[in-house]
Formats: C-alpha cells, structure tokens, sequence
C-alpha cells in the first residue's frame, strides 16, 4: 500500500548525514544532473541564487523567472546555463505568461523549486484581492505548478521544492478569513498562515502527484543572514521578535545562530536531489533531513500536525482552485476518479 505523510505519518530522520551547518557543495557532491531542466523561483537572489548556482554547477540548465529583470541579470551574470526569463508573482497574467512559453517550448522540466517568497510586508492585496504574503508565499507556488503540471509529468521522476518555513508555526490557515476582510491584519500571522498553506499543498500534492513519478517536498532553510527577506521590516518588529536590542543591535547569541547562505540553501538542494528521497514524499524537512513532528504547544522544533492535516490539505487545494480559477486535477485520493 502506497504511503502518504497526511497528520505527518513519515515525518521522522532517514539517517541523511547532514546537519544545519552543511552547505550546498556537501550536499550535491556526487550528484550529476547534465540533461536536468529546473525552474527557480527567487533564484536570482540570497538561497535562490545559491541553489541556482549549484544546479548549474552539477550539469543542470535553469531557468530563473524574475520581476526586476535588470537585477537578476546583473545577479546572475558570469553564470553558465541559466536562462532569464520575466515573471511577477503577485500578477497571475505574469504567471500564464512565463508558463505558456515554457510548455510552449516542449521541455521536459525535471525539478520545479518554488524559492521566491516575502516576509514582514504591510497589507498589500493583489488584483484578486488576494493578501500579498498568502499570494506570493503560496497562491502563486499552486498556480504555477499547475500550469507546468505537463511538463512535470512529462519527466516521470520529477520533483516539486516548495520552500517553507518554521514560522508556519505562527499561523494556521484561516478558512474564514484568508485575506484578512474583517479580522485586523498582523503581518507574522499572515505570514505564518501562507507557509501552512505551503506544507498542506505538498502534502496534498504528493499524494496526488506519485502515480505520475512526481513527488513534493517543503522545507524550511533556517535564519539566514545576507539575504533580503527583511528589507521592509522595522526595528522594532526585530526587537519584538527579540533579534535586536534597544538600539537595532542585533543580539550576539542570534548573530551566532545564522546561517550562512550555502548552508541555507542546501535543504533545498537536498530535498531537489537526494537519491535517499527518491521513495518517500509530501514530508517537511529541515537541516538536510526530514523533521521530527511537533507535539508541543507554541513555536517549537518540528513540523505542526495542523499544517500535514488530511482534510486542511484537500480544504486547500479547493479554495486554490476557486481563487485561481484553475482546475488543477489529477489522481486524488479523496477522488479516484480523478485524473
């Protein structure tokens, strides 16, 4: 009987060897990925740049998707095989746009690493009305996995990378009020609740993927410093969240406690290539190996159960499909008929 990883099921270490200090180049040592097409979110910045460098680095050609193309080229420049092309993730037009050339362009596409997301952002809503944390960080991730959705199933072993992070622990989805339309807007909430939405979507998205040889995986790259995730958040939000000092210092012991970029970026190469993943999916990971599930109250080490729920995740991928307007369908196990 085939596993699945629903109220985290499969969430317990497989032995990776790696930790939170491994890098990248650990990680993919031994790992040749020449013929491999990947698309990266993000990838022209902080661990998306990181990771684009090691796919590339390993035989890979990537593709970069990018709003600010004058950025990401100057980012990228001195790079072999990798190909920029323009998308903003908060417009869905941008989305159908970059997809449809890509399916246009009959690649096969191996690896899909949804990468790019925003942290600490005032109440902004896209055209759809859609919250910006929830559209970026994840609405966008499901719409544009299910326009490349052929060329996924075209690869027969293809894997889908959805960067999350442990500050899903700051938030459940919120069914009622996604977009915050009468409850008052809290920028770590809203954040919280669009890397549930993350975890809940590979859940569910495994399950349903695996019969075409298409697995997913969500993941959280650990404090990082060097990146620009932080770039609207006010010092005293830092100091709230006990990073800072009166002052705007940031604290010793957290200062020690960063990652560094290579090290950020290296779960998502893990989860991206790892042979010891190639049997098992829709699980959380975390320093190069897949995390313990949470059983304890508030923000903790681990993976919440709320956000690997069988009934959220199949929720989820409904109200995805009606905010998108896209009938992303394919086997389900809430729905054997669908293919």
């Amino acid at each position: 009987m085939r596993q699945n990883n629903y109220q985290g099921a499969l969430q317990r270490p497989i032995g990776s060897g790696f930790d939170a200090k491994t890098t990248t180049s650990e990680v993919i040592k031994g790992i040749d990925l020449s013929g491999k097409t990947a698309i990266v979110t993000g990838g022209s910045t902080g661990i998306g740049l990181e990771t684009t460098k090691t796919l590339t680095g390993a035989g890979a050609t990537v593709v970069v998707p990018a709003r600010d193309m004058a950025k990401a080229a100057q980012n990228l420049k001195g790079i072999a095989n990798v190909e920029l092309e323009p998308m903003d993730l908060m417009d869905p037009f941008s989305i159908d746009a970059f997809a449809q050339k890509f399916i246009e362009s009959r690649r096969t596409l191996h690896l899909l690493i949804n990468n790019a997301g925003i942290m600490w952002v005032p109440l902004r809503r896209d055209i759809r009305g859609v919250e910006s944390q929830l559209a970026t960080n994840y609405l966008a991730m499901f719409h544009l996995t299910a326009r490349l959705w052929p060329a996924l199933k075209k690869a027969n072993d293809a894997r889908v990378v959805n960067v999350s992070s442990h500050g899903h622990q700051f938030g459940q989805f919120n069914f009622e009020d996604p977009n915050f339309l009468t409850g008052e807007y809290e920028t770590l909430r809203a954040y919280g609740q669009s890397k549930t939405a993350v975890n809940l979507f590979t859940l569910e998205l495994d399950n349903r993927a695996h019969a075409y040889g298409v697995r997913a995986y969500s993941l959280h790259p650990g404090a990082i410093g060097g990146t620009e995730l932080g770039r609207e958040a006010s010092p005293e939000l830092f100091q709230q969240m006990g990073f800072c000092d009166a002052e705007g210092n940031i604290l010793p012991e957290v200062a020690a406690s960063l990652k560094t970029i290579p090290q950020g970026a290296a779960t998502t190469v893990w989860c991206a290539t790892s042979p010891k993943l190639n049997d098992i999916g829709g699980v959380y990971c975390e320093d190069g190996e897949i995390a313990e599930l949470s059983h304890v109250p508030g923000m903790s080490a681990g993976v919440k159960a709320y956000s690997l729920d069988e009934t959220s995740a199949a929720r989820l991928w409904e109200w995805s499909e009606g905010m998108t307007g896209i009938e992303f369908r394919l086997q389900s196990a809430h729905n054997p008929n669908i293919i």
